[in-house]
């Protein structure tokens, strides 16, 4: 085939099939920039299709040797159209969208049975702790270490423990440092029970019950004193998040409990990557609240003393957590 023969067919076969993979330079150039968010729902079904019709090109320029340089161009478009067509490529700000209103309160739903499982085991823990401090009083000290305690103890007066709900013992200058610390040592709590999950669960139910052992005996302490309602308003101001979030994550540790234990149609590590990702999701997004319910500790119920403020942000944090975690992202064949 002479030189002049095959310029000729080059010319004929790019002059045919161009304005398709002119069409498809422009579609990955705008995803590349912005993102597959950028494209039209048309321009979504035509991506593959131009791809593959690039594809073809590619493969008979190829078998017939056509010219090197339309060889090359051809060979660099599929290769940039391959990412934006399998690489699920995302900007930062399309990823955060989809996760916080679509995958997070998903995977939360998802875990619905978990969730009730590790829930009930700290709220047995608080009714088992109450009812015994309740009973007798040295009970407290069994549940509630020393350096945990600070002196809230039996032994301690009314007015000291009134004084710890309402007087500001830390320096406002520090209550960043101090809501940085509630988020780590809880982040840590709440990683534990996930972590444990692969002790087959006990673990984390055992860890979930000792919780609400903790819990149980505060409320009775301060149940007795006549300060009840007083230590709900200081502690569910933060605690609705808080406590969400370490039942969240005890609930991801039984995820993974139940794919080793009950593995069903798959092998083990396939079902452990399956829940992993579920649990994982919800876990995450668990972290995430106990970084809010830190702030809330160590700035806000540090600095507000007013009970109507307190039960104020109860309600708050409440409603917003049930409204998010049982609406938002709903609409999808999973729910």
């Amino acid at each position: 085939m002479s030189q002049a023969t095959s310029t000729l067919r080059s010319y004929a076969f790019r002059s045919e099939r161009e304005p398709h993979w002119l069409e498809l330079e422009e579609l990955v150039e705008r995803v590349s920039k912005k993102g597959v968010g950028v494209l039209s729902a048309p321009e979504l079904a035509r991506l593959p299709v131009l791809y593959r019709s690039a594809l073809s090109s590619l493969s008979v320029a190829r078998s017939i040797s056509l010219d090197k340089n339309l060889v090359e161009y051809l060979e660099s478009l599929c290769a940039r159209s391959y990412l934006c067509v399998y690489g699920n490529k995302r900007h930062l700000r399309e990823a955060l969208v989809s996760y916080f209103f679509v995958s997070l309160p998903r995977a939360v739903r998802a875990l619905k049975w978990p969730l009730l499982i590790s829930a009930g085991c700290m709220v047995l823990g608080v009714i088992t702790a109450y009812l015994l401090v309740a009973q007798d009083s040295d009970f407290f000290y069994t549940f509630v270490p020393n350096d945990y305690a600070g002196g809230r103890t039996p032994a301690a007066s009314t007015e000291f423990l009134r004084s710890a709900l309402y007087d500001n013992d830390h320096d406002t200058s520090h209550l960043s440092e101090f809501a940085g610390f509630l988020f780590s040592h809880n982040a840590r709590i709440g990683m534990m029970a996930f972590a444990l999950g692969f002790a087959f669960g006990i673990p984390v139910l055992y860890l979930m019950f000792t919780n609400g052992l903790t819990l149980g005996a505060f409320l009775a302490l301060y149940g007795d004193r006549g300060l009840g309602l007083d230590l709900w308003a200081w502690l569910l101001p933060h605690g609705v998040t808080e406590l969400f979030a370490v039942v969240l994550c005890g609930a991801g540790g039984l995820v993974l409990a139940n794919a080793l234990i009950f593995p069903g149609r798959h092998r083990r590590l396939q079902n452990l990557a399956i829940g992993g990702r579920v649990a994982g999701t919800a876990v995450l997004g668990a972290v995430i609240m106990f970084f809010i319910a830190g702030l809330i500790e160590g700035v806000f119920r540090q600095t507000v003393t007013s009970v109507p403020w307190r039960w104020t942000v109860v309600g708050i944090t409440a409603t917003f957590w049930a409204y998010y975690f049982v609406w938002v992202g709903r609409g999808g064949q999973h729910d």
